[in-house]
């Protein structure tokens, strides 16, 4: 778990930015859940025999009643607990995003932490392939908007429930026959949910799933009529995809479409946003059944994707204007004006000294020209006794002029106006 700092706090700030305009964009409200969730939320959302409820999940006993508390591992279960609870669905479907930190202990590696943050969209009461299709666009749109290159769609369909207990039996079957060359954990899924062996990471097992009976094989006639409606709508739109036969993702609750955007740029953690449909889920959660689907990316992972490619210019900016004055009855006028610039919503900093003395004007002209800003705004006891001020350029032509503190407000929006242009 790691501090975020300036000035990565302003890259931060800056996607976060896209990805609410983003959600906007497409008609998604914002939805928050707590950190902490009742263990079994996660235990019913998840899946018992997955890796994050397995090994990754912070739980514990709360010593005050004995409750089973986790802290949140992924988003979706937790929204779909809350759309269950509070009967969102009542009077129709709903598009919501969150975005906020999960907790997983797994090995820290770069761009992922076990402290990390993710946003998500969940598209709940909607059942046909275009919304399917929207939330992929979604991603394409961002990725378009904040610049970043060389990622690649990948898409499958996992069917429904009849369709996947033949393909389960077909792969129970075929692992048998080589249950030799199976890893620890994966004799160990064989019998609880064989399809996750097909996520296996382990590099000995690649050639043996490769194999493996595939599921688009087994889907019956509407789910194969769902997956290619996806594919055209993402034709339509110019969206380059590939089939993954092997695509599963790594939690028990989806059917049909499920994806993932992957780069290689990032090492063994290639995928930096996935989801797919999980109709299945709001009833077992305890809902009416409804059907939903939806995506969810690490905001680490895009954020050292951005650094990679070069898109994460630095704030070098803190503020438009510096306000520098020499003490005394200097400060009552330079916080007043500092307020009104403020209110018509030009960024201000008032200087002050670290010790509570009054810096000599040299030093806080260097604090003016580190702080970024376009002009310095200089109230001193000559400014004072003239009721007036001077505004220095900082960036351009270094010119000072002096201004009646009536015109205060005109002169320095003017000056950042002109400056911009």
């Amino acid at each position: 778990m790691n501090d975020l700092l300036p000035p990565d706090s302003y890259i931060w700030e800056k996607l976060e930015r896209s990805l609410i305009g983003l959600a906007k964009t497409y008609g998604y409200q914002n939805i928050r859940t707590p950190i902490l969730e009742h263990t079994g939320v996660f235990l019913r959302g998840i899946g018992e025999v997955t890796d994050i409820v397995e090994k990754e999940m912070y739980s514990f006993e709360d010593r005050l009643n004995g409750e089973q508390l986790t802290l949140r591992p992924e988003g979706t279960a937790a929204v779909v607990r809350a759309c269950v609870e509070n009967n969102l669905l009542y009077d129709g479907p709903r598009r919501l995003y969150y975005i906020g930190p999960m907790f997983r202990h797994e090995r820290p590696q770069r761009g992922r932490y076990r402290q990390f943050h993710q946003f998500g969209i969940e598209a709940l009461g909607f059942a046909g392939p275009e919304i399917d299709a929207e939330i992929i666009l979604m991603c394409q749109r961002l990725w378009d908007d904040l610049g970043i290159s060389g990622l690649r769609l990948e898409i499958n369909s996992l069917g429904n429930e009849s369709e996947r207990l033949a393909h389960r039996q077909a792969l129970v079957t075929y692992f048998e026959s080589n249950i030799s060359l199976l890893d620890e954990d994966s004799v160990r899924r064989l019998k609880l949910n064989p399809l996750r062996i097909l996520d296996t990471k382990n590099p000995s097992m690649q050639e043996l799933v490769e194999l493996a009976p595939q599921l688009i094989n087994f889907l019956g006639e509407e789910s194969l009529a769902h997956f290619e409606q996806l594919q055209q709508i993402l034709k339509a739109n110019n969206i380059v995809f590939k089939i993954n036969p092997r695509l599963v993702r790594g939690l028990d609750y989806y059917n049909l479409t499920v994806f993932e955007w992957i780069t290689d740029q990032l090492g063994a953690q290639g995928t930096v946003a996935g989801g797919g449909r999980y109709d299945p889920l709001i009833e077992r959660m305890g809902g009416k059944p409804a059907p939903a689907c939806g995506w969810a990316m690490g905001i680490e992972r895009i954020v050292e994707l951005m650094k990679e490619q070069g898109l994460t210019d630095e704030q070098t900016t803190q503020c438009d204007v510096y306000v520098v004055h020499s003490g005394g009855k200097t400060i009552i006028p330079a916080m007043v004006g500092a307020e009104v610039l403020r209110s018509a919503g030009v960024d201000v900093m008032v200087h002050a000294s670290p010790d509570g003395k009054v810096s000599s004007f040299k030093s806080q002209m260097k604090k003016a020209d580190a702080s970024g800003a376009l002009f310095a705004l200089i109230i001193g006891e000559n400014e004072l006794e003239a009721n007036s001020f001077l505004l220095k350029d900082l960036r351009r032509s270094g010119n000072q002029s002096s201004y009646p503190m009536e015109e205060l407000l005109d002169q320095v929006i003017d000056a950042i106006v002109s400056e911009n242009d």
